[in-house]
């Protein structure tokens, strides 16, 4: 049986190449934007030809491919509407709540006010000690 050492094959080429795939798995698998439960997977292609019709010189070939997990998609969703004088169609982009329905942050607080002073209507006299 023949052994070959692959981490010797064309120069240490198909080491390399699944270094740097292997790499790129493991990194997309730690990206929190990917699906955590979805395979990745590496294929290592290895293709020979004989070059002549004696069968003494072969070509190889070799291909290292990974297959990554896509980026999660983002949501959101628009309230459209068109004005019917300019017929102009406007789009606004809301979150959870329903549009132009307010929320609790739509609302300002209101301002504490310092405590009023007593207001004075008059002044009493001045008293004068006798002496």
């Amino acid at each position: 049986m023949l052994h070959v050492d692959l981490t010797q094959l064309a120069g240490g080429a198909l080491q390399e190449k699944f270094d740097r795939e292997i790499t790129r798995v493991i990194e997309n698998m730690q990206d929190p934007n990917t699906p955590f439960g979805e395979k990745r997977k590496i294929t290592i292609d290895i293709s020979l030809q004989s070059k002549t019709e004696f069968r003494d010189d072969a070509n190889i070939e070799i291909s290292v491919k990974s297959k990554l997990a896509g980026v999660i998609s983002a949501k959101t969703n628009f309230a459209m509407d068109k004005d019917l004088q300019s017929g102009q169609v406007i789009v606004k982009e809301y979150g959870k709540q329903i549009p132009g329905q307010m929320s609790f942050s739509d609302m300002s607080e209101p301002a504490e006010k310092e405590p009023e002073k007593p207001k004075i209507a008059s002044m009493p006299r001045h008293l004068r000690a006798n002496g």
